[in-house]
């Protein structure tokens, strides 16, 4: 036994008096703080938890619920649920999605789904799939959803249970929007025809959990007057050996990197050659990325207060927190441990480490991918997302004035060309990843999906991820990914931009649900006028109508169906900065009364230039 295991082995042995005193102080906390706690007449225990009311050892990951009005949600996969009832004995609980009392209308938006999250269907459960806005209706046995269709009288909504049955009935689904599928319990299917929809959707359905989820049965958790029952008397047990065990682990481990630190031992990520991503930890190194430790990060987020949630990050919740040195960070805590989430993590923290530049969000360091969760740590941008400006929680009237949206077109355009050149196509471009400062610079963020292109190839095979109302259509079609596949997405931010609308809505009629097939029937109906924003300018300043023009024919050519018919970033990056400079005093030339022919050059097929930005349009 060397020297310096001998000095770690007496480190321990003089503290274990504390260690043992330690324990048991533990064990009586850990009992108290993981006492049952109830929300509308249910027990919350193991493996569901209330964050603010129970430590995070209490339950388990996904199995967090807020007792919000004395109503017990859940959030699953981004969308909340009202928790009905909770089954401990078989491992379920009954849930129906939770929608706002005052809403009109309580139709499902969005596929729900269980992939990727601890929870299975129960063996009754089936979906109800909802169809809006079809050409022609249906009355097999459906249930109609009036609510939900436009105002135009000639489109129907409606819900049915066996969608496979439309086709075998000869009703065309693509005369309709794309179903939406609603989990619902199917004991009598019979019954629910009776039923009206909105029943059905309250009624619920159940959801199961995998027994190593939780690691004690209902009954075995129960107290009775002041005496714990076996069960509980047996996991304590087991519960402060292990805990022993973690501290002296922890002890040794206090002092080993002491001992480190004082051998001039780097805080950064260090696994050498065991590690899998072993270039990676060099990276990190190199590009002064710091490795942080769980406990830092729980305190800098006051252990990870929902009030200091800034949002959702792709693939995590993302909190403002605040560094002991004083550094205002974000910080994105991964949903779970899940293998595809690891993937994304690494993914994220290679691409940063690789690049630098102003209008990138800045990484400032994680936790190791081997610490119990997964965190990233970034530079806090305190003004928002692009969209929140546009159409979300910050949307005011001419809050956003046409020069400063010209800007954020500019600099994430810059960030998207910096990223083409650097071999890395984003993938998830969207006005929701784009971020502001005070000053309203641009930084793009998000980098969970991106990926690195070979240099000897011009595309990779891959399945389709993004955002819908953003994906490049050849790329859902084909699964071949490549740079024009950022362009469209940045198409529609454009788009975006001068309409101050957003990218899905199913409130709008049919053929406009999606704003890029919405601008293009309007640019080419000469209906320009028609999607702008009308608080931008665009009727009172002929500058600004001028810009417009250039950017809706930048936006058009962007969102080309085939790749080919798109412009390249850096020739999107040309335009958008002469647009930008022009002076457009010197030609005061009345844009209505341009030819009509010369739109024509926007229906070719010939490859856009980036001199299409000084042509004349007739948009309007």
């Amino acid at each position: 036994m060397n020297d310096h295991h001998r000095h770690s082995l007496l480190f321990i042995h003089k503290r274990l008096p504390i260690l043992l005193l330690f324990t048991c102080f533990l064990e009586d906390c850990l009992s108290n703080s993981c006492m049952p706690h109830k929300c509308n007449g249910l027990d919350i225990i193991n493996p569901f938890w209330i964050p603010n009311l129970q430590q995070l050892h209490c339950g388990s990951p996904g199995f967090n619920i807020t007792c919000y009005d004395n109503k017990p949600l859940i959030k699953i996969n981004g969308e909340d649920f009202i928790i009905r009832d909770i089954f401990y004995k078989n491992n379920s609980f009954l849930l129906a999605k939770y929608h706002d009392e005052t809403n009109s209308c309580p139709i499902p938006v969005h596929n729900f789904s269980v992939i990727e999250t601890p929870f299975s269907y129960g063996p009754d459960t089936t979906d109800l799939f909802f169809l809006y806005n079809c050409t022609s209706p249906y009355d097999r046995e459906t249930y109609s959803v009036e609510c939900a269709s436009n105002s135009n009288a000639s489109h129907y909504s409606f819900a049915v249970f066996h969608v496979e049955l439309l086709e075998h009935w000869n009703y065309s689904i693509k005369s309709c929007q794309l179903p939406v599928n609603a989990a619902v319990e199917s004991d009598d299917i019979k019954k629910l025809l009776k039923m009206n929809y909105t029943d059905i959707l309250n009624k619920g359905f159940v959801l199961q959990w995998n027994k190593g989820g939780r690691d004690c049965t209902s009954n075995s958790c129960q107290r009775t007057g002041n005496t714990l029952n076996l069960g509980l008397k047996i996991g304590i047990g087991v519960g402060a050996a292990a805990v022993s065990a973690f501290t002296m682990c922890l002890l040794f481990a206090i002092h080993h990197h002491w001992h480190k630190k004082h051998s001039a031992s780097s805080s950064f990520l260090s696994h050498g050659g065991s590690s899998p991503y072993p270039s990676l930890a060099k990276d990190l190194e190199k590009a002064g990325i710091h490795v942080f430790n769980y406990h830092e990060l729980e305190v800098a987020t006051d252990n990870f207060d929902p009030k200091k949630e800034l949002g959702d990050g792709g693939y995590g919740v993302v909190y403002k927190g605040k560094l002991q040195d004083g550094r205002v960070v974000a910080v994105k805590r991964l949903y779970e441990n899940h293998y595809k989430r690891v993937e994304q993590f690494m993914n994220e923290v290679e691409i940063l480490t690789r690049l630098r530049h102003q209008n990138l969000v800045c990484l400032y360091g994680c936790t190791s991918r081997y610490c119990r969760e997964l965190l990233l740590v970034y530079e806090y941008i305190p003004n928002g997302t692009l969209a929140d400006h546009l159409h979300g929680t910050r949307a005011k009237p001419r809050s956003l004035s046409w020069i400063t949206r010209l800007n954020i077109a500019i600099e994430t355009a810059t960030a998207l060309a910096y990223l083409h050149a650097s071999d890395v196509i984003h993938r998830d471009i969207k006005s929701s990843n784009i971020l502001l400062d005070n000053n309203f610079t641009v930084k793009v963020a998000d980098f969970g999906l991106s990926r690195l292109l070979p240099t000897d190839v011009t595309h990779v095979t891959t399945a389709p991820q993004g955002t819908p109302g953003y994906v490049d259509p050849e790329y859902h079609e084909f699964y071949q990914l490549t740079e024009k596949s950022d362009v469209y997405s940045f198409g529609v931010v454009l788009v975006e931009l001068i309409s101050s609308k957003l990218a899905v809505d199913i409130t709008r009629q049919r053929d406009e649900i999606n704003l890029s097939t919405m601008a293009i029937n309007k640019i080419q109906s000469h209906g320009l006028h028609e999607l702008v924003d009308p608080h931008l300018g665009f009727e009172s300043d002929y500058k600004v109508r001028r810009m417009m023009v250039a950017v809706a024919e930048l936006a058009f050519q962007c969102l080309q169906n085939g790749r080919d018919m798109r412009p390249c970033m850096g020739e999107v990056l040309i335009v958008l900065q002469e647009i930008q400079s022009k002076d457009y005093n010197t030609t005061n030339v009345d844009v209505m009364d341009v030819p009509e022919h010369d739109i024509l050059h926007l229906k070719s097929n010939s490859p856009p230039h980036h001199s299409i930005a000084t042509s004349q349009l007739n948009l309007f």
